[in-house]
């Protein structure tokens, strides 16, 4: 298929998912959205030009809220997968199985770069970093360190410190 049919296809589903923010979500998940579309459309070929625009949408959107636990109701924004459905039209059965494709696809996983800013800066995991091969809570060590963990976890790296034996 032609890189315009792409395109559309691309577009639409943009468009689609964009309608699903507005109304459930935030600015953080769109841009998460965006991403994982930007990357399915540079696949070649790319997934995105079999199946139907909706089953797509709902699939990403699933993909990121199982990312970024969008099914808790503990966290905010919440929503649920019968919400997804509801609102693209889509079987519950079609849209999960869309999802996993795309997590496999990406490998999304709750570690990957596909996490809120939020998500990322309010994860459990993420305040602990590896000191001399033990797991320390960021909150211990030193302002400077703290500031580089926080960095490179900005920019989806790990990061970890050694001290040295004088």
């Amino acid at each position: 298929m032609s890189k315009e049919k792409l395109n559309q296809k691309v577009e639409k589903i943009t468009e689609l998912t964009t309608a699903f923010c507005n109304f459930k979500l935030d600015e953080e998940y769109q841009e998460v959205i965006d991403l994982v579309i930007g990357k399915l459309s540079r696949k070649r070929p790319s997934p995105l030009l079999r199946g139907d625009e909706k089953n797509w949408a709902a699939g990403i959107i699933y993909a990121v809220g199982q990312v970024n636990y969008l099914f808790d109701k503990s966290f905010e924004p919440y929503t649920s997968v019968p919400q997804i459905c509801s609102f693209f039209k889509t079987k519950k059965s079609t849209t999960t199985n869309k999802a996993s494709d795309i997590r496999k696809t990406l490998k999304m996983d709750k570690g990957s770069g596909y996490m809120t800013k939020t998500m990322k800066r309010e994860h459990p995991m993420n305040q602990y970093v590896m000191v001399n091969g033990f797991i320390v809570h960021i909150s211990n060590l030193p302002p400077e360190q703290q500031a580089m963990v926080r960095e490179a976890r900005d920019k989806g790296l790990d990061i970890s410190f050694k001290t040295v034996d004088e």
